[in-house]
């Protein structure tokens, strides 16, 4: 059929049938559609919708995105008398628009020795051109912040992930029923609060701020708190003795909500301090890794060489993998960064992380800065 019906319109194009005799007319059923309206009308809807159509059920797959900014540090100043504490302030090197961060907010640094560091943002959130953290050098922690004193000077360029936000502020009547917010930090402690008490000052919202730490020399950012005037108490260990829960809260009437930032100790009084209290919001970012909760001793191998290392039952099992091989990869330390995730080949990891997915934790994958082992060992490819 298909040949007859090319051999006839060959014929019919050139005007003539094959002696030479004349036109030859197609049969009218062949054409049809050039005659008849529903014919015609169905040909045009059809060339229409089905290329539409196509388009809007196919799914649609994203570039690739570079997780990682290559940002440079335009300005470095020392912030604390004992000058412990450098803030640094960084831009893009052709000086564009950066991605934009609320209070709350912190950077991955990619560190040129292959560390990875969270640091909050400690600047203005309205300023779209360049990022400002605060650093304390800390000379018995995990070497990053060591790293940043000494290597990262003014024309330094460093890779960022980020912004993320893992300690968001909710405004009264935009997330949260509290009507007044107190905010409470202790040294470096200060940096996510920073912004948060310029966004309450710029709203007109009602708040008050105690600021704590070893002594007045150590804690930063002080000359930047004076423009608040009384909405602000500093109050140092060396002049005041350690201040208690009560004294860190202050008025603990209802419809307050509390954003504090500091060590885990006084972290941990602050919680067992508000237990019950249902009137108030308590929101809080530790510096240091969570305390161990119904802990467990076991073991852990790793399966590329066979070390096997052993957990005790108050300690992260990072801590312990550290100890077998020091290399391991680690940043925030608190099953939010997902730095140290590793993939279990045997056993039963206890998932006590907010970060992998259902389908990351079927396919193995755990983090050992918070998570352990609901038997005695597990073995992971390391």
């Amino acid at each position: 059929m298909g040949h007859n019906v090319m051999a006839l319109r060959h014929k019919h194009s050139r005007g003539a049938d094959s002696n030479g005799e004349g036109p030859v007319a197609a049969p009218p059923h062949l054409y049809r559609s050039g005659a008849d309206p529903v014919w015609w009308a169905l040909d045009r809807f059809s060339n229409v919708w089905f290329p539409f159509w196509n388009r809007v059920t196919t799914p649609v797959v994203p570039p690739a995105i570079d997780a990682t900014t290559t940002l440079e540090v335009i300005r470095r100043e020392v912030v604390a008398h004992d000058e412990n504490v450098v803030a640094l302030t960084f831009a893009a090197p052709d000086r564009r628009e950066l991605a934009p961060w609320r209070p709350g907010g912190h950077l991955d640094l990619l560190l040129p020795s292959g560390k990875m560091r969270e640091y909050s943002l400690c600047g203005d959130p309205s300023d779209r051109f360049t990022y400002r953290i605060g650093v304390r050098r800390i000379p018995g922690g995990g070497g990053g912040s060591i790293e940043v004193h000494d290597t990262l000077t003014e024309g330094s360029r460093v890779r960022i992930k980020g912004p993320r936000n893992g300690f968001p502020l909710a405004l009264p009547g935009h997330g949260s029923t509290a009507t007044r917010l107190r905010f409470i930090a202790a040294g470096i402690g200060i940096t996510p609060i920073l912004p948060m008490a310029a966004a309450a000052q710029r709203l007109g919202i009602d708040w008050s701020m105690i600021y704590t730490g070893r002594s007045l020399d150590s804690i930063p950012f002080t000359s930047e708190l004076a423009r608040f005037g009384d909405r602000v108490t500093i109050r140092t260990d060396d002049d005041h003795g350690f201040p208690t829960p009560t004294e860190l809260l202050g008025e603990t009437d209802g419809g307050v909500a509390v954003y504090c930032c500091g060590p885990v100790p006084m972290l941990e009084s602050m919680r067992s301090t508000l237990v019950g209290r249902d009137d108030i919001e308590f929101h809080y970012e530790r510096f240091s890794p969570p305390p161990v909760v119904d802990g467990n001793r076991f073991s852990v191998r790793f399966a590329r060489s066979g070390v096997t290392a052993d957990v005790s039952d108050d300690e992260q099992m990072l801590h312990a993998m550290q100890r077998a091989v020091p290399s391991v990869a680690y940043s925030c330390r608190q099953g939010f960064c997902g730095t140290c995730r590793v993939r279990v080949v045997s056993g039963v990891p206890d998932h006590r992380d907010h970060l992998l997915t259902d389908d990351e934790r079927a396919a193995g994958w755990m983090l050992p800065c918070v998570s352990r082992c609901a038997g005695d060992e597990l073995e992971i490819d390391v």
